[in-house]
């Protein structure tokens, strides 16, 4: 009988040890972003030891970093119910309130967790410090009070360091954040993520060929280990858009790097998004769709694959399934979810989708939703203002000059844009060119003026603006514009024969001197009359108007 209960012991320690070894290399694969290799031991582990609430724990919380947030709860929630350490479970909970932006729901649910624990416990505080990192809505100062309580305890813990530095990083502290990744690596130099965030620090700082180096280290010391090759994609990446003349080599290089990274995370949906968010960056769209199809297969709910598609069918002339994509993504996916892009996207959809099968016109009802749609962009995020430049001087330069006024219109919204000056001033042409005395609405003129004047406010020098500010009041045609008119004319005069560009302005001044000579002529001021038309013509002699005018005069 003794030797009966010795031997349900020993195989009840094994069980254990076995169980807490699973753990690990559930961790471990977390680590080496092997997602769905994680799930699958986590799967296990729940399923074969259900008084274990760390399993529960650890596959709730992979769930909550997919989003997959009604999965997280479940798994938290059954968690609770183990015997052995179900209250880290509250942690998760913990977590999902502040990512809500509940924090007192949060607050409570970190007290529950940490209720019952023993002196010498520090997964929890760990554990919490992570929530606070990990959150939609970090928290990055409290991460560090938490992660503080396990150094307390146990002051050489490299998976304390290792949070620690990502919480000082959050926080904007770079060199607590280097030391707390190097005291990480120091203390565990299996730890390969602490050294891999060391080089990023470095990545970051735009020293690319040190990070590259560092990079390398890490992969002499395991070549299998996946993260690296991210980090080495996207350095490349960031080398490439600082060094443009080198920029197509390293993005292929950058492109290839992320391949092998792919090849060693399991192509788990978590690591082929990041590879998607990567192809956004290097523009790679014909792969982004590819990529986005391929992770339609794996999971036809998650919203964010519709994004994918909405962005890449789009670049890639595919304005109608972009159109559908990107509906059906702002449909399904969480208000705060959605971003400034993916109005912009979709409004460029839209637009690509409203140019008329000839290619000379767009159905000016679909084009004008898809103003709506960037609109919509600029209001979320008007940062996104900066980019509509080079779409609208497509449409300028092909003559769509009602559809440009329409993008500028949206693009001067924003006065803190770095193309604010140039976008108010092609807004000003589009209006100007587009207007039709018969159809078109006074009010466009008043928006070119404003435009032309908002240019003048920023470079008053810019003697362009200043003529076609002149061109506008002529058209406006009211006793206050023409005053307008000829003072513009009169401005746009002087600053041509200060830059010295008389010659190379000559039809424009031969205009300028007319309006202005005609306008004193009608209004009694004789001496600014003949002034004006003397200077006419000095640059076309014979000149009919200036001739005959000076003789009535």
């Amino acid at each position: 009988m003794k030797n009966v209960k010795v031997f349900t012991l020993l195989l009840s320690v094994i069980g254990t040890a076995t169980f807490a070894q699973d753990l690990e290399q559930a961790k471990k694969a977390v680590d080496a972003e092997q997602y769905d290799k994680a799930k699958k031991i986590l799967k296990s582990l729940v399923a074969s030891d259900a008084n274990n609430g760390r399993n529960f724990f650890y596959l709730g919380d992979l769930y909550l970093n997919e989003k997959s947030v009604d999965s997280a709860k479940i798994y938290f929630e059954k968690g609770l119910a183990a015997k052995d350490k179900g209250a880290l479970n509250y942690i998760g909970l913990g977590e999902m309130n502040l990512d809500s932006g509940d924090g007192f729901g949060a607050e409570a649910n970190f007290a529950k967790a940490t209720k019952d624990i023993k002196k010498k416990d520090t997964e929890e505080f760990l554990l919490i410090g992570r929530a606070y990192i990990k959150s939609d809505r970090p928290d990055f100062k409290k991460a560090i009070e938490s992660l503080k309580k396990v150094l307390v305890v146990d002051p050489k813990s490299a998976q304390a360091y290792l949070s620690l530095g990502d919480a000082y990083y959050g926080d904007r502290n770079i060199n607590e954040s280097y030391s707390a990744y190097r005291n990480a690596y120091d203390y565990d130099n299996t730890l390969l993520l602490a050294k891999v965030k060391l080089a990023a620090i470095t990545k970051n700082t735009k020293a690319f060929p040190e990070a590259v180096k560092a990079f390398n280290e890490i992969v002499a010391i395991n070549p299998n280990f996946g993260p690296v090759y991210r980090e080495l994609a996207e350095t490349y990446y960031y080398w490439g858009a600082s060094e443009t003349t080198n920029y197509n080599a390293y993005v292929k290089k950058a492109l290839e790097y992320y391949e092998k990274y792919m090849s060693l995370t399991d192509y788990s949906l978590e690591s082929r998004m990041r590879h998607a968010d990567f192809l956004i960056l290097a523009k790679d769209y014909k792969a982004l769709e590819a990529e986005a199809k391929k992770m339609q297969q794996l999971d036809k709910v998650n919203p964010r694959i519709l994004r994918y598609l909405g962005y890449s069918a789009h670049e890639n002339g595919n304005h109608q399934e972009s159109v559908k994509a990107l509906n059906e993504f702002i449909a399904k996916a969480e208000a705060k979810k959605i971003i400034a892009r993916d109005y912009l996207y979709l409004g460029l959809a839209k637009i690509g989708l409203s140019k008329k099968a000839d290619g000379k016109s767009y159905d000016k009802t679909f084009f004008d939703e898809g103003v709506v749609e960037i609109n919509k962009a600029v209001e979320k995020d008007p940062v996104i203002a900066s980019e509509l430049n080079e779409f609208g001087l497509k449409l300028f330069k092909e003559k769509f000059y009602r559809e440009s006024g329409k993008i500028f219109e949206v693009a001067v919204k924003n006065p803190k844009s770095k193309n604010y000056l140039y976008d108010n001033f092609y807004l000003g042409y589009s209006l100007y060119f587009n207007y039709d005395e018969k159809t078109s609405p006074k009010d466009e003129l008043t928006k070119a003026d404003l435009a032309f004047t908002n240019v003048i406010a920023a470079s008053p020098t810019t003697q362009d603006a200043h003529l076609f500010k002149a061109k506008v009041n002529r058209i406006i045609d009211t006793p206050e514009s023409k005053k307008v008119m000829v003072g513009s004319y009169e401005e746009y005069i002087k600053i041509v024969k200060e830059k010295g560009e008389t010659e190379k302005a000559k039809n424009n001044l031969i205009e300028a001197y007319t309006y202005v000579g005609a306008y004193y002529a009608n209004n009694g001021d004789k001496a600014k009359a003949v002034e004006n038309l003397q200077a006419l013509l000095v640059l076309e002699p014979g000149n009919k108007y200036a001739t005959d005018t000076l003789k009535k005069l």
